[in-house]
C-alpha cells in the first residue's frame, strides 16, 4: 500500500480527535504537527502547550510551534523537500500563505464546522445558534487564499437540538469532524482520483466573524427576547452573556422566553423571578451568577436582594467592564 505523507495544522482540544483519526488511518503517515506557541494559563500562569502538541508528544510525532507559519522559511523549505501529499487544517488560528498552499501534491484541506458557504470565518458554531438555526454541519474544503472559499470535497448535515449550547454543539461537531475526516481519508487512500470538488455558490455566502467578550452584553432596548435567548445559548460558556442590575454585573447562564407582558427595559420580580421586558417579548433570566459567586436560580437571587434593594433597575454600562 502506498503511504501518503500529511502535515496536520491545529491547536485546541477540538482538533485532537481528527489528529487521532489521521494517526490511525492505514496508508497515512503524519510527518509533522504544526500549532501555536505555548501559552500561560491557570492561576499559576504556567506555560501550557496546545492540546494537539501534547498529543504529538505522546505519539512521538515531530512538531513545530510558531505564531506565524508563513515566516518560517527554514521549516517551509524542509517541507518542500519532504514529498508532502496533503495538509489537514482544523482550528489552527492562522492563515496559510500562497507558498504553503502550493506545497502539498494534492493540496491543503480545511475542516470547517458549518455547511459552507454558510458561516465562513472564525465562529460558525456560535453564529448557527445566534441565528436560531435548526441544522449545521461539517465541510471539508480544498483551501485557497480567500478565507473558507475553496471547493467542497465533503459535506455532512448535523441537527441542532432545541436546548443546544455552544458547549454541547462543540462536543457534537468535534466527533462529526473526525468522522467526516475518516470518510474523506478512506476515499483518498483507496483512489485519490475519485475525490470530487464542488465550487461554492458565492450568492449564498454568509460570515461568522470573531466574537468579543463585550458582545455578551444583554441590551433589552435593542434586542428581542428571542435574540437574547439564542445569545445565551450561543455564548455559553464563552464569552457568556451578562447584564448590569443596580450597578452590579450579573452573568446570565440560562434564559426562558415567557408570555408575561413587561415594559421594555423593566424588571418584573413580583413572582420571585427575574423577568425582563425586551424590544419584543419578555425573557426570564432563570439562572444567574454574581461575580465571584456560585450560579443560582433567579428566585434565589431575588430573595437575596429584595430585603436590601427596593427596586431592581437595569443599568446601562460599558460592556467591557
Amino acid at each position: 500500500m502506498k503511504i501518503m505523507n500529511v502535515v496536520f495544522f491545529g491547536t485546541p482540544e477540538f482538533s485532537v480527535s481528527s489528529l487521532k483519526v489521521l494517526c490511525e488511518t492505514q496508508g497515512i503517515r503524519v510527518v509533522r504537527v504544526i500549532s501555536m506557541p505555548d501559552r500561560r494559563s491557570g492561576r499559576g500562569k504556567k506555560l501550557q502547550s496546545p492540546a494537539v502538541i501534547e498529543f504529538a508528544k505522546e505519539q512521538n510525532i515531530p512538531f513545530y510551534q510558531t505564531p506565524n507559519i508563513n515566516k518560517e522559511d527554514e521549516l517551509i523549505s524542509e517541507l518542500e523537500k519532504s514529498s508532502i501529499d496533503f495538509f489537514i487544517v482544523l482550528a489552527f488560528s492562522q492563515f496559510l500563505g500562497k507558498r504553503l498552499l502550493g506545497l502539498p501534491r494534492l493540496g491543503a484541506f480545511n475542516i470547517h464546522t458549518s455547511l459552507l458557504p454558510k458561516y465562513r470565518g472564525a465562529a460558525p458554531i456560535q453564529y448557527a445558534l445566534l441565528n436560531g438555526d435548526r441544522k449545521t454541519g461539517v465541510s471539508i474544503q480544498r483551501m485557497v487564499k480567500k478565507m473558507d472559499a475553496g471547493d467542497i470535497t465533503y459535506s455532512h448535515e448535523v441537527p441542532i437540538d432545541e436546548d443546544e449550547t455552544s458547549e454541547t454543539l462543540f462536543n457534537k461537531l468535534q466527533v462529526e469532524a473526525a468522522t467526516g475526516l475518516q470518510s474523506f481519508l478512506c476515499q483518498l487512500v483507496q483512489d485519490e482520483n475519485s475525490i470530487t470538488y464542488t465550487a461554492q455558490d458565492e450568492s449564498k455566502v454568509s460570515f461568522a466573524p470573531i466574537i468579543a467578550k463585550a458582545d455578551g452584553l444583554i441590551d433589552p432596548w435593542k434586542e428581542s427576547a428571542l435574540k437574547i435567548f439564542n445569545k445565551s445559548k450561543a455564548y455559553f460558556p464563552w464569552p457568556g452573556t451578562f447584564i448590569f442590575i443596580n450597578e452590579q454585573r450579573l452573568k446570565v447562564i440560562e434564559t426562558q422566553i415567557v408570555s408575561t407582558a413587561v415594559e421594555t427595559g423593566i424588571i418584573n420580580h413580583s413572582f420571585g423571578t427575574l423577568i425582563i421586558g425586551t424590544r419584543e417579548g419578555s425573557i426570564r433570566l432563570s439562572k444567574v451568577q454574581l461575580d465571584g459567586k456560585k450560579p443560582i436560580n433567579d428566585s434565589e437571587y431575588v430573595n437575596g436582594v429584595k430585603n436590601k434593594i427596593s427596586q431592581l433597575l437595569i443599568t446601562q454600562k460599558d460592556s467591557n467592564e
